[in-house]
């Protein structure tokens, strides 16, 4: 299954919303200039990438949330995956770089602009399963650019260093 990057990231102040860069450097501790405000529930080698579908902003807009690209803290929008193609366990290539999804990155305050009426659970994985935002572990090291495609690797893959 094959996707495309559509959007890049990053805040190097910290915190919401991330600012779009052309190329991104990602690296096991994560994005290059990149920074986490709350390193207790954000970062670190298994949170390193902050993973956001395009289908899942497109129906939080259509349910009249001014979310935008980067204003939830992702650093990746990816586009073009099948519909809960996204799980705990996936990986996905993207040129060099291979990440792992490590599980589901909950909504807190801090994203509320991007919600009506503060509704920032709406981007809640155990609310309204798969309508969310995932994080990745670094498997393997690259820069990446937008445009690149996304290839969701399968078990009979070779994905890199697991």
């Amino acid at each position: 299954m094959h996707g495309v990057i559509l959007g890049l990231h990053v805040n190097p102040n910290g915190g919401v919303p991330k600012h779009p860069v052309e190329t991104l450097d990602v690296r096991p501790d994560g994005c290059v200039g990149d920074r986490q405000n709350d390193r207790r529930h954000h970062g670190g080698p298994t949170r390193a990438v902050c993973i956001m579908e395009e289908r899942v902003m497109r129906r939080l807009q259509q349910q009249g949330h001014p979310i935008q690209p980067g204003s939830t803290g992702e650093n990746l929008l990816v586009g073009g995956l099948e519909a809960e193609a996204l799980r705990v366990g996936s990986v996905l290539r993207i040129g060099a770089l291979v990440l792992r999804i490590t599980g589901d990155a909950p909504p807190c305050k801090t994203i509320k602009a991007s919600f009506q009426r503060d509704e920032f659970r709406a981007l809640s994985h155990k609310v309204n399963p798969g309508n969310t935002r995932w994080y990745a572990e670094v498997c393997e090291a690259s820069t990446i650019a937008l445009g690149d495609e996304v290839v969701l690797v399968n078990g009979d893959e070779p994905a890199g260093n697991q």
